[in-house]
C-alpha cells in the first residue's frame, strides 16, 4: 500500500500535489487505482481538507485523477486524458535525469511543428523580413535562431495550435535548455538551411518550405538521438 509522508505548512497544498503527481507518474499510482478518502489524507500528510481538495482539483485540471462527488478519487492514464502542459513534468525522472524517450518524442514533435509551420508560411506569411533579420542578427550567435527564427516561423503559420504546442515543448526542455542548446550546435550553425527555408516561403511553394524545414530540424533531432544513446 502506498504511504505518504507529512508536508511542511508552507504551500502545503502545493506539496501535497507534487507528492501525489509524482507517485502517479512514476507508476506507484497505477492508473484506475483509488486514492484515500480525504478524511484519510488528511490524517496521512497532517494537511486539513481544504488543502487536500485544493491539491486534488490541480491534479483533475492536469488530467491525472478524476474527482468523483461524494465518491472515490480514481487515477486517470495521464497518455489518455492529459494535455502538452505535462510534458516539463515528464523531460527529467523523479531522480533528476533526462527521460529518454520524452526527450526523443520532444525533438520529434519540434521537427513535425516547424516543418508544417514553415508549409504554412509560404501560404500565408506576407514579408519574410522578419527571418532575414533574424538569420543575419544570429551569425555567430546561432543559439538566438532556435528562439526567434521558429517564433517568427510558426506566428507566420498564423496557426494557434502550433503556436501554443511550441510554447509547451520549450518548457519542456527549458530546464536542460543549456544542455540542448549545446547539442544542438549543429542545427544552429546551419545558416544556409535557414536560408533555404526562407527562400522556399518566399517562393510560395509550401511542399519545398515544409521540407527545407524538415531537413534543418532533422539535424537536431539526429543529434539529440545521438546524445541520448551515447557512445
Amino acid at each position: 500500500m502506498n504511504t505518504f509522508a507529512p508536508v511542511a505548512r508552507s504551500s502545503v497544498a502545493t506539496a501535497v500535489f507534487e507528492q501525489i503527481l509524482a507517485q502517479i507518474l512514476d507508476g506507484s499510482l497505477d492508473p484506475g487505482s483509488v486514492l484515500p478518502s480525504e478524511r484519510a489524507l488528511t490524517t496521512e500528510l497532517g494537511v486539513t481538507r481544504q488543502v487536500i481538495r485544493e491539491a486534488l482539483q490541480r491534479l483533475d485540471q492536469l488530467g491525472l485523477v478524476e474527482i468523483r462527488h461524494g465518491g472515490s478519487t480514481r487515477v486517470r492514464d495521464y497518455r489518455d486524458a492529459a494535455g502538452l502542459d505535462l510534458l516539463p513534468r515528464l523531460f527529467r525522472r523523479a531522480d533528476g535525469s533526462l527521460d529518454a524517450e520524452v526527450v526523443r518524442s520532444v525533438m520529434e514533435m519540434r521537427q513535425a511543428v516547424g516543418a508544417d509551420a514553415a508549409a504554412l508560411c509560404a501560404l500565408r506569411l506576407a514579408d519574410t523580413a522578419g527571418l532575414r533579420r533574424a538569420v543575419a542578427a544570429a551569425a555567430g550567435r546561432g543559439h538566438e535562431l532556435e528562439s526567434v527564427f521558429w517564433d517568427l516561423v510558426v506566428e507566420g503559420s498564423q496557426n494557434i495550435c502550433y503556436r501554443l504546442s511550441l510554447n509547451a515543448l520549450r518548457q519542456a526542455y527549458a530546464p536542460a535548455a543549456a544542455l540542448v542548446a549545446e547539442v544542438l550546435t549543429g542545427e544552429l550553425g546551419a545558416v544556409e538551411r535557414y536560408e533555404e527555408v526562407i527562400a522556399a516561403i518566399e517562393a510560395r511553394d509550401p511542399e519545398r518550405a515544409r521540407a527545407a524545414a524538415a531537413v534543418l530540424l532533422s539535424i537536431g533531432t539526429a543529434a539529440i538521438t545521438a546524445f541520448l544513446e551515447g557512445p
